[in-house]
């Protein structure tokens, strides 16, 4: 029997559930937003006065979410627990003029958003998601989940050395979808999304819109112990604290020494420099008020923040079989094998000695195994929303994830069970 059938694939199904509700970071903040209220959350205006109420809360801004739960009990400096995580995944964003095309073919112009693998998005069927803004203001989400664009790969009659010397894909040339015959007109695309979405063309004065892949995810393998999937880095880590805060909400509040926190940024693909990323000042708002509004001050703030840990979830990369070479000799983390403890001593992850205490103490607590991850020496490492938070709030911060494979194609790999494992492990975290 496989190790796979270990575990109830509950939280999977309902993973792969989450990532085909969320096409874009704007629906992926509704999505755990919805989830959280049935759990008893309830949604908080920034531009409103807070109280100090115990409960589970919640803010939204944009592509960011940041929910919390305050015990009953918990004083002015009661520390925080936090789960980051990130709404956004590499991918295509329609440009402000969208309607291009040449030779009868009308195309969608679009521009290249973090460091997606370009050929991955060839050939594909794609949707389009996002949000519009209209006249008044308001934001109102659209989502075409069919076929609708595709960009078209050049055959191999033409570009005889494709797989020879590799295919080369020029950013701006070659990725331009089509989705129709005709003649180019101004303004065609946006009067289609208008149509979708139920409003008038002359109403939508602004958008945020994006393709995304509409095969849905599924399980493969021989005992279906592998998921592949849209835009797993990194809504997998948004669905497990999700789920994680929801269920820590449902324990009796004596049993929460600190305060469960959830926060998922926007922009961490392009370096979270926004005011939805974790560069931006919205979780040190969001925990400060939270602070001021039980009547702390000050010197209640710098207590609570002085307790504070963050565990920062994003996927990581599990050993590629066809490319063993490009790991670390003696780090090979495996699908299955449980959540991982990012390193790097150049903090381009935030973890230290204290922090991977903190990492396997939860995991002990919750029976989740868990791995280490450190680059190979000779390769750059990449980076997350860690180090940003530590640095800037001042706040212990822990970099975890899952491992995956295929990290950053418009298709991801991951195993079945890491999912629920991660999960667990964010619970106990966030409960102490």
């Amino acid at each position: 029997m496989s190790s796979s059938a270990r575990f109830d694939r509950g939280h999977t199904d309902d993973l792969m559930a989450f990532l085909m509700a969320s096409p874009s970071p704007y629906h992926a903040v509704a999505t755990a937003a919805a989830r959280l209220e049935k759990a008893g959350f309830r949604q908080v205006e920034e531009t409103a006065a807070w109280d100090g109420s115990t409960g589970g809360k919640y803010v939204l801004r944009g592509g960011a979410i940041v929910a919390w739960y305050v015990p009953e009990g918990a004083g002015a400096h009661t520390p925080f627990r936090i789960v980051g995580a990130h709404t956004d995944s590499p991918n295509l964003r329609v440009k402000p003029l969208p309607d291009t095309g040449a030779y009868g073919w009308r195309q969608v112009a679009v521009e290249i958003y973090g460091g997606t693998l370009l050929n991955t998005w060839l050939d594909r069927d794609l949707g389009l998601a996002g949000r519009i803004t209209l006249r008044d203001g308001s934001d109102r989400l659209v989502s075409v989940d069919r076929p609708l664009l595709r960009v078209p790969q050049l055959a191999v009659h033409l570009d005889r050395s494709a797989n020879t010397d590799g295919l080369k894909l020029d950013r701006q040339k070659h990725m331009q979808p089509i989705w129709g015959l005709g003649d180019v007109e101004e303004g065609d695309l946006i009067r289609f999304v208008a149509e979708e979405a139920g409003v008038a063309a002359e109403d939508i004065t602004g958008w945020d819109l994006m393709p995304h892949p509409v095969e849905p995810p599924s399980y493969l393998g021989r005992d279906r112990e592998l998921v592949a999937g849209p835009r797993m880095d990194n809504l997998l880590s948004v669905h497990a604290a999700t789920a994680a805060l929801a269920a820590v909400a449902g324990q009796p509040d004596e049993e929460l020494p600190y305060i469960p926190v959830m926060a998922a940024f926007d922009h961490e693909e392009n370096g979270s420099q926004s005011d939805t990323g974790a560069d931006g000042p919205l979780l040190g708002t969001v925990l400060e008020r939270s602070v001021f509004a039980r009547g702390g001050g000050y010197e209640d703030r710098a207590r609570a923040f002085a307790g504070t840990v963050c565990l920062s979830s994003d996927t990581g990369h599990a050993i590629h079989p066809n490319y063993a070479e490009r790991h670390d000799p003696t780090h090979h983390p495996v699908v299955n094998g449980g959540p991982i403890l990012k390193v790097n001593v150049n903090m381009r992850y935030a973890t230290d000695g204290g922090g991977r205490s903190v990492f396997a103490a939860a995991c002990e607590k919750a029976g989740v195994p868990w791995q280490t991850f450190v680059s190979n020496n000779a390769m750059p490492c990449g980076t997350t929303i860690g180090p940003i938070t530590a640095a800037r709030h001042g706040i212990k911060t822990v970099d975890i994830g899952v491992a995956i494979l295929s990290m950053h194609s418009a298709r991801e790999l991951c195993g079945a069970d890491d999912p629920y494992l991660l999960a667990n492990a964010l619970a106990a975290f966030l409960a102490g």
